[in-house]
């Protein structure tokens, strides 16, 4: 089954979407809004306590508290921007994908991986997105739907997808 795509950056930070939601920075997403509400709690206590407000510290658990809440939308969008300029380059993609691998060919490389590099995947509205297979899963690959040369060919793919690596 074949792939003729060129990557988009839409395609790249729903990618990137995938990965934060199933990789390591799965424990981030629930953690950071967390330590920013106790940040917000800090300087509410550090200000109404008797006494003498701590303006330091609520200045200081505030900033914390803002950090935390943009630290993870930073990140995905310098992820997406570092990932797209390297993809982008490449040009037109061509997706081989068989029972025992997925080769990918662009006019400057050619990539092989097996099953056993990508064992799972999670499918979006508009692509399926390969998830590597270390603990972290730090690793991605898209295959957009759009670079199927007919729709049937969806389901397909989603068979054999389904015969080779685990959905999520």
């Amino acid at each position: 089954m074949e792939l003729v795509y060129t990557p988009t950056r839409e395609d790249i930070a729903d990618a990137v979407r995938v990965q934060l939601r199933h990789g390591t920075f799965r424990v981030l997403r629930r953690v950071l809004p967390a330590a920013s509400a106790l940040a917000a709690l800090a300087v509410v206590l550090l200000l109404t306590s008797p006494g003498r407000p701590d303006v330091g510290g609520a200045v200081l658990m505030g900033g914390l508290g803002l950090l935390t809440l943009v630290l993870l939308p930073v990140a995905a969008r310098i992820t997406v921007r570092q990932v797209y300029a390297m993809v982008e380059r490449q040009g037109e993609h061509r997706a081989e994908v068989g029972e025992e691998e997925v080769r990918w060919t662009t006019g400057v490389s050619e990539v092989t991986a097996r099953w056993r590099l990508t064992p799972r995947y999670v499918e979006t509205p508009t692509q399926f997105v390969l998830l590597s297979g270390d603990k972290g899963r730090v690793g991605f690959a898209a295959l957009p739907k759009r670079g199927l040369a007919d729709p049937a060919d969806v389901d397909r793919l989603r068979t054999l997808l389904d015969r080779n690596i685990t959905r999520m």
